[in-house]
């Protein structure tokens, strides 16, 4: 045997696959049909707008469900049968079926019905029982405009001031995307069921058809059943057919855009506002303590005047005590409005780096709040002494509410600094609706009235040329006046009235005791009677510098 071990054979080596040359890679930016991707640029509008978007409005809704649909057609109908005779009772009416539609799109979204979302919503409603009540067309107006702010704001939510703010007025902007929402699924639901719309058609045919031939029968066999009849059915003719065409699609565009605004709100809470750049104490305070130190000199000055009284008034600054009223009710009015905008400013800019920072700006912030509420009652006092000189009028009665809800701002932003701001923005806007509902129920008009009389009564001249202006609201306390100065007073009311009968659901609770009033004694003075009344040789104190205090383009 050989002393070497036999190796064993080697394994043949597979084949190698021969390399073909690649063809040399061309550039992408060679290719033919290449471009280059860019980037988002953030600074084109067309990326913000479009991020902007997606952040605050989120997808679009689910298909309309059939309640919310039919409760928006229910909106339309009523508003057209309703809505063309003027304001009264019908305005909740329609109401009901508009926050029943949005009420049920809420659902299907699955949102859940919050304590604020509930506030606003109650809000509005109550402010739509100012047109049922009262029948001043100024009260009713900012009634109806604050009840669809307050309805806006219930169906999208907020809580900053500008989620608040354009939450108040973002209802219109869903006016679009509700109409094609709507529009989508009709066309849906008419497609599959069109066997149920023809018998559902058929139906309310006949059903219509009964009512017309059985109500004119009965109509025609009892009076009271006729009267009755005619009082619950709109009067509706063709020649207001455009009238009432537009108040339907008014009614169902206003349903739809509160529907899809329930169901897919947009979040103005998002848009954020960056805050302001702090400054140091020395540089923010030393403007706002000066400002302190004037009005508290100012303030000193004011209350030695006022509670002086009438000698007081006249050593100083040889003026009567009416004149001297009205001479800076104007000028603290701006005041306080401008001392509210410093100190929005002023929290901009606020130091607020350590604990002494904050206690700074709540002590100089504080000082500035109590000034202020001091110079609201200043501008109330001069306002009051010059309602009793020269009576209560609209404009006077207006801009004494406003000073006095700027007080009540001043108070909130006194609590915020206290108890902290998170409720603060709601909190001014409650207090916005709540002075609204108060101004309406109130009855301006009445008061204005009632205060004339009982200058009257208390031997000063009454000025009925200004008091035959109001509205039905003054007639009771106008109906307390002697004759021939109550004819004189409420001749043009009741001409009013009588030229306009409108039916149950478009007058108010005044216009009806009004006409009751003046049905059992209707004012029937000749002109003869009352020549010589209001401007002329009765009319009323005109001040030591002739000015007329009711011209209404008088600004004070």
């Amino acid at each position: 045997m050989s002393e070497h071990t036999s190796e064993p054979p080697r394994q043949p080596e597979a084949p190698q696959p021969s390399r073909v040359p690649e063809p040399p890679q061309v550039p992408a930016y060679a290719q033919q049909g290449w471009q280059q991707p860019q980037s988002p640029n953030p600074w084109q509008s067309g990326a913000r707008k479009a991020g902007t978007v997606a952040r605050l409005r989120p997808a679009g809704p689910a298909a309309i469900r059939g309640a919310t649909l039919w409760s928006a057609v229910a909106t339309a109908l009523l508003s057209a049968l309703l809505l063309g005779d003027g304001l009264g009772p019908n305005l909740l009416i329609v109401a009901v079926p508009a926050a029943l539609a949005a009420f049920f799109a809420a659902q299907a979204a699955g949102r859940r019905l919050r304590p604020w979302t509930a506030v606003w919503g109650v809000g509005g409603l109550a402010l739509l029982a100012v047109p049922a009540l009262r029948d001043a067309g100024w009260p009713t107006f900012l009634a109806v405009v604050s009840a669809v702010a307050l309805g806006s704001l219930a169906l999208h939510g907020g809580r900053s001031w500008l989620g608040v703010f354009l939450g108040s007025v973002g209802l219109f902007s869903s006016v679009a995307e509700g109409l094609k929402w709507g529009g989508r699924g009709a066309r849906a639901r008419m497609a599959g069921s069109r066997d149920r719309w023809g018998v559902a058609f058929r139906s309310t045919a006949v059903a219509v058809v009964l009512l017309i031939v059985f109500g004119a029968l009965f109509a025609s066999a009892d009076a009271a059943f006729a009267d009755v009849l005619g009082s619950l059915i709109p009067d509706v003719s063709l020649g207001d057919g455009p009238w009432r065409l537009f108040l339907f699609v008014v009614g169902l565009v206003g349903a739809l855009a509160a529907a899809h605004t329930a169901a897919a709100p947009v979040r103005w809470d998002r848009i954020t506002v960056r805050a302001g750049t702090a400054r140091g104490r020395l540089e923010w305070a030393l403007p706002l303590i000066v400002l302190n130190l004037l009005f508290a000199v100012f303030l000193a000055i004011q209350l030695t005047v006022l509670l002086g009284g009438y000698d007081k008034v006249m050593a100083e600054t040889d003026l009567s005590y009416s004149a001297y009223a009205r001479q800076g009710f104007w000028q603290l009015l701006w005041a306080t409005l401008l001392t509210l905008l410093v100190i929005a400013l002023a929290l901009r800019w606020a130091p607020r780096g350590a604990p002494r920072d904050r206690t700074l700006v709540r002590s100089v912030l504080g000082v500035l709040c109590l000034l202020t509420l001091v110079v609201v009652a200043s501008a109330l006092r001069r306002m009051d002494l010059y309602v009793d000189a020269y009576g209560l009028t609209r404009l006077r009665i207006s801009v004494a509410a406003v000073e006095l809800w700027l007080g009540v701002v001043l108070v909130l932003i006194m609590a915020a600094g206290v108890f902290g701001a998170r409720l603060l923005p709601r909190a001014v806007a409650a207090s916005a609706a709540v002075g609204v509902l108060a101004f309406g129920l109130v009855s301006p008009d009445g008061l204005i009235a009632e205060q004339n009389v009982q200058r009257f009564r208390n031997d000063h001249a009454i000025d009925v040329d200004y008091l035959r202006g109001l509205s039905a609201d003054a007639v009771p306390a106008l109906d307390t006046l002697p004759e021939p100065l109550r004819s004189c007073a409420l001749g043009e009311i009741q001409k009013t009235l009588r030229a306009s009968e409108a039916p149950w659901y478009a007058s108010s609770w005044s216009e009806a005791r009004a006409r009751d009033i003046l049905e059992s004694r209707s004012a029937s003075a000749r002109y003869t009677d009352c020549a010589g009344l209001g401007r002329g040789e009765n009319g009323s104190d005109r001040g030591d510098d002739g000015d007329d205090p009711y011209d209404p383009y008088d600004p004070y």
